[in-house]
């Protein structure tokens, strides 16, 4: 007999494993599907350490969500028995009047964000450069966050298949079928969070869906204490106006001797299953010419480089909503443009919604997937 559940989640990578965590917590049978481990290192996740923030110069919409993120990353930490959330702080420059500034200084001004004047010694910010610094601003931890949901999806009767692939989903009267490489499952409701490869199954979206290849570096400084979480900051630093900003994070315990940085900005495109995993001097040259320039005490060696992935919408805001067309049986999410990790929590929260209630309380009216209709 065909194996039944109430929920399946296809993907259970970052928003995945919080939806499975939302729905196993509030008694329902749920199937997460994962092609690879969870966590793994082929897509959005690795790398030890994402950036989280409320002064959200992309958009003060946002920062509702961000404030149910924070709450809920607490309740995770709590929950898992590891802190997750480091508050270290955030440091943002840029040259005097820098769009990036003005956008989180609007932003803060709307919902009393506190920001504050100064910068680390360890800078060499060029004449006519800005800083502010958000204190409650820090870093949260990627891979465990995705073992803390998993294993408490887990323990709360969530069933988790690593390294099975769906082949295909469909609508049937009996309910949604999901094929994979192993076997075939039966639910009332689908969840797709799939990340890079969404476009392979959300129909409709392979032309708004561009997946683009990132590369991350880790260096080390000659001295590694003055890089500590308690003595440095995450930042942020836009060196021009092209829209793009260079980010980095202190030396974590999980990466000792070794200061992460990378570019925000979508890189060259690439297809999930293709990706050039390989990383020249090409990559990471303008990273090196970045810390020589703004960050002298940080440069070193190449401690090792990898290659991540954006999935980027195309006005680089999030798709959270009913799938249309399925009439409430679908719900998805994609197109988290390299800044979605922070909302993992509160992500997972409106997912268990949409697909228990067709709707949410949360205000997502703005990430509609319609939009791109």
């Amino acid at each position: 007999m065909i194996q039944t559940y109430d929920y399946i989640v296809i993907g259970v990578g970052s928003m995945g494993s919080a939806t499975c965590y939302q729905l196993a917590k509030r008694g329902k049978s749920v199937l997460g599907l994962e092609q690879f481990s969870t966590p793994h290192e082929l897509g959005s996740h690795a790398g030890e350490s994402r950036i989280i923030r409320k002064a959200y110069f992309e958009h003060p919409d946002y920062i509702p969500l961000l404030i149910r993120a924070y709450e809920n990353w607490a309740e995770i930490s709590k929950r898992s028995g590891r802190e997750l959330y480091h508050r270290t702080g955030l440091l943002y420059a840029a040259p005097r009047g820098h769009s990036l500034l003005e956008s989180i200084k609007h932003a803060a001004s709307l919902y009393q964000i506190p920001l504050q004047q100064g910068v680390a010694s360890a800078f060499d910010l060029p004449a006519g450069y800005e800083t502010l610094l958000e204190p409650d601003a820090g870093f949260v931890e990627p891979e465990n966050a995705i073992r803390a949901f998993v294993t408490e999806a887990k323990t709360l009767g969530a069933a988790i298949h690593e390294g099975e692939t769906v082949n295909d989903w469909k609508l049937e009267e009996q309910g949604l079928i999901v094929s994979t490489n192993a076997s075939e499952y039966l639910c009332k409701k689908l969840v797709v969070t799939a990340g890079a490869w969404s476009a392979k199954l959300i129909p409709g979206i392979t032309q708004h869906l561009n997946v683009t290849r990132q590369v991350i570096t880790w260096v080390k400084p000659s001295d590694a204490d003055m890089f500590s979480p308690n003595r440095f900051p995450c930042w942020m630093i836009a060196t021009d106006r092209s829209g793009g900003s260079y980010y980095g994070f202190p030396i974590l315990p999980e990466h000792p001797g070794a200061l992460k940085l990378a570019y925000h900005f979508p890189g060259e495109p690439t297809d999930a299953d293709q990706v050039n995993r390989t990383v020249t001097e090409a990559d990471t040259g303008h990273l090196h010419q970045f810390m020589k320039a703004y960050l002298p005490a940080g440069t070193g060696e190449t401690e090792r480089s990898k290659v991540c992935l954006y999935s980027n919408s195309p006005d680089q805001h999030f798709a959270i909503g009913n799938l249309p067309g399925f009439e409430d049986r679908v719900c998805i999410a994609w197109g988290f443009s390299g800044h979605g990790f922070k909302f993992v929590p509160v992500v997972g929260e409106i997912m268990a919604d949409l697909a228990m209630y067709g709707q949410t309380n949360l205000p997502i009216g703005f990430l509609s997937p319609q939009r791109f209709q």
